[in-house]
């Protein structure tokens, strides 16, 4: 396989812009539109350096369009680049272990794709990224990659089915786009509109107050909150039905496939034996539906947290149906429901752990806002009642090779992972754990960057049963 070098397809530039563009978007809300009526020195100095910026954005795009180059040979992926300090990077194909393929309506519009591919190394090579080519190179790529990994000696194209166990469906869509609560985003907005309008033509004039304004706008109000909350729906719904429309998971005998998105499509493929851990997360209004994320935690996993979101199953998904499917596909990791639970005096210990956030913000009001005071009150029992959710939900279970832990309160996790897939436990222990006689125990996983994660309140004698568990995989 050897294609000569050459420079990427012009709609890079515009695929680059779009990024830009998309990275902005909160300075522009804040500049032009929250702040649409205002003549701050600040918003006046931000818009002039918020254009300057995208012009520079825009002369940067296209000389790293000019200066980039790439050549895929037998062995390796070869890009130059560079404006004033010209750089060479060579990415082995044997180095590679995880694909994802972006396909936005701008690549539609040209017939092209993005293709990334993921490394077994950390920082700013961790990944190489195609940002504009067909879908015949891409297919290439692929191919010559597969068959790398596979150590074969020819190029003939194996046939390898898959298996499909979801597709998600209006009803699944709609589901989500409530549970995600997305259609509270637009309200935001409508309100930054509203009071923008309101200063522009000095609505509040009418009235000698705000209660005598609503009051004599009830039925206005009304009439707009109703078409408010519908186009806050439509928005919802269109954000969900974009981004996790055609969404598809399936297998085959070494890989995992994630497909989703309509008009940006986005598809993701990991290998099994690379999976390190499984987290499978819920907030309290998807435990209230019985609903979860089954996310995949695997070695040199993205390190983008929302490029992480890629490796994730449906994240509304039933939950035994989201049990029985990661069950098929990795028969090796079984969730249990029925783990052990801490002790009462860990709920106590807990309680009188120093409450941090309550004394920032109290110090913060004392400062800034006297008057509201009040609040410091409601971040401690918000505090509280976290740290008894946190407390209730928190457990764990060890079987065989298998380790499994459960905490969190507004958000609940539980992890699963197998002792040889543990880098390295920890065991730590403050002045105030020592005196309840726990610990906490510290699990790291190979990914990018480290995965940990934390049991707090274990017993120091199940802490070291925990630690001669795992060291006795080397004796």
């Amino acid at each position: 396989m050897q294609h000569p070098s050459k420079r990427y397809h012009p709609a890079m530039i515009a695929v680059e812009l779009l990024s830009f563009i998309k990275g902005s978007t909160g300075f522009f809300l804040i500049l032009f539109i929250l702040n649409a009526t205002s003549t701050s020195t600040w918003v006046i100095w931000g818009r002039y350096l918020f254009i300057i910026v995208c012009c520079f954005a825009l002369i940067g795009t296209i000389l790293k369009w000019r200066y980039c180059q790439y050549e895929v040979t037998q062995y390796a992926i070869i890009e130059r680049k560079g404006v004033f300090v010209k750089s060479q990077r060579t990415v082995p194909f044997s180095n590679i272990h995880n694909q994802k393929s972006n396909t936005t309506f701008i690549h539609r519009w040209f017939g092209l794709t993005s293709l990334t591919l993921e490394t077994g190394t950390s920082g700013d090579h961790a990944t190489f990224t195609f940002p504009v080519i067909t879908d015949k190179e891409k297919e290439d790529i692929l191919l010559h990659l597969e068959q790398t990994q596979n150590r074969k000696g020819n190029d003939s194209e194996t046939i390898v089915e898959r298996t499909i166990h979801f597709q998600s469906n209006k009803k699944d869509l709609i589901k989500a786009s409530f549970t995600s609560l997305s259609f509270l985003a637009f309200f935001p907005l409508l309100i930054a509109i509203y009071f923008n309008l309101a200063e522009l033509f000095h609505i509040e004039d009418t009235a000698k107050n705000t209660i005598d304004y609503l009051l004599n706008h009830l039925g206005m109000l009304i009439i707009l909150l109703f078409f408010a909350m519908i186009l806050s729906v439509l928005f919802g719904l269109f954000k969900t039905f974009t981004k996790y429309g055609n969404f598809v998971i399936s297998d085959d005998k070494d890989r995992i496939y994630i497909e989703k998105g309509i008009g940006n499509f986005v598809s993701y493929s990991i290998l099994k034996h690379r999976v390190q851990a499984v987290i499978v997360k819920q907030s309290i209004l998807k435990r209230l539906l019985g609903l979860v994320e089954v996310k995949l935690i695997s070695a040199g996993g993205f390190e983008d947290e929302k490029e992480q979101e890629t490796s994730s199953l449906y994240p509304f998904m039933p939950k035994q149906q989201a049990y029985q499917i990661l069950q098929t596909m990795l028969p090796q990791y079984v969730i249990k429901e029925h783990m052990e639970r801490f002790p009462t005096k860990v709920l106590w210990l807990k309680l009188i752990r120093p409450y941090y956030l309550t004394i920032l913000a109290t110090v913060g009001l004392l400062i800034f806002k006297r008057e509201w005071l009040w609040a410091a009150a409601v971040v401690f029992v918000l505090s509280v009642v976290s740290r008894l959710l946190d407390y209730w939900f928190t457990s764990y279970i060890h079987h065989g090779n298998t380790v499994q832990i459960r905490n969190g309160g507004i958000v609940n996790k539980t992890f699963v992972t197998h002792r040889d897939r543990i880098q390295q436990i920890t065991v730590e222990h403050s002045w105030l754990q020592r005196k309840f006689n726990v610990a906490t125990l510290v699990f790291f996983n190979r990914a990018k960057p480290l995965h940990e994660s934390r049991l707090y309140g274990l017993s120091k004698e199940e802490a070291g049963t925990f630690f001669n568990w795992y060291h006795g995989q080397s004796g």
